[in-house]
């Protein structure tokens, strides 16, 4: 693409635009054009290595592919397209971990979650975005930060919980997620508390995830927020994520149980920052 050149006289002008100015030769070039073709020519190519590290993480935890993929998506996409093209590629995660992993599927463990869940995404839409969402947001953080610590440092007893804090726990992450977008915890903190095995944890937060994840995509597909530019993407990252999403289910095998609950923890704390900062 040819630069156009623009008379010294009209400084003044663009120095009120928006367009970035490159001086060369008494001229004053616009190198704006320039360097967003070439952060397009980049984007399929970065969104596959985006997803390619997220499908590990999540391949090898359970959870955490957001995590990873939002902020480092919203360097270059909006926060609109960024989440939508999340979903997208966390129905490639959670269908194939859930497949993976349904010999330890237990609807008893699952349904409550899902079931609580529903009417906790409408309280999360309504009721917690009508108060002040930066010191709820915050104060969520720094109860996950010093929870996710504790039991980093500590080995809490894990026991049988009643079935009651299944529905809490599907309940807050409905609600959490919907008025954050990070609903994740309060169900990962619940299966790990439990005296389940590693298998039964991940199969949970995967069967878990999985009904979220396609209901979430339901409702952007219906209010028009996936976009065909954003399906073009997921089209392109979602082998990619895939292929992450296997590597890290095989490093997820060699990990004993009681390093795996230290791995959750730490991704937990780091959720924890990123909800305080």
């Amino acid at each position: 693409m040819a630069m156009r050149n623009i008379p010294l006289n009209d400084i003044r002008a663009l120095i009120n635009s928006a367009d970035k100015l490159l001086y060369y030769n008494g001229n004053v070039y616009r190198t704006e054009p320039l360097f967003k073709d070439f952060i397009d020519m980049l984007t399929p190519f970065l969104i596959s290595i985006i997803f390619l590290l997220a499908g590990f993480i999540q391949g090898m935890t359970g959870f955490g592919s957001a995590l990873v993929a939002i902020p480092l998506l919203s360097l270059f996409l909006d926060i609109k397209s960024a989440v939508p093209l999340c979903i997208l590629n966390s129905l490639v995660i959670t269908t194939y971990l859930s497949l993976k992993m349904r010999k330890n599927l237990d609807r008893k463990k699952i349904l409550p979650l899902c079931i609580a869940a529903v009417p906790g995404i409408i309280v999360g839409s309504t009721l917690l975005k009508q108060v002040d969402s930066d010191i709820i947001k915050r104060t969520l953080g720094a109860s996950l930060v010093g929870y996710s610590l504790y039991s980093l440092f500590f080995t809490p007893k894990t026991r049988k919980l009643h079935n009651f804090w299944s529905y809490f726990a599907g309940f807050s992450s409905g609600a959490i997620g919907a008025a954050f977008s990070a609903g994740g915890p309060p169900t990962i903190i619940y299966t790990a508390m439990n005296d389940w095995k590693k298998d039964s944890i991940k199969a949970t937060l995967s069967g878990f995830f999985l009904f979220n994840s396609y209901l979430i995509a339901t409702v952007h597909a219906v209010s028009g927020l996936t976009t065909i530019e954003i399906f073009t993407y997921f089209m392109i990252s979602a082998p990619v994520v895939l292929l992450g999403t296997v590597l890290g289910n095989i490093c997820y095998g060699n990990i004993p149980h009681a390093l795996y609950l230290k791995i959750i923890f730490a991704f937990l704390t780091l959720m924890g920052i990123m909800m305080i900062v």
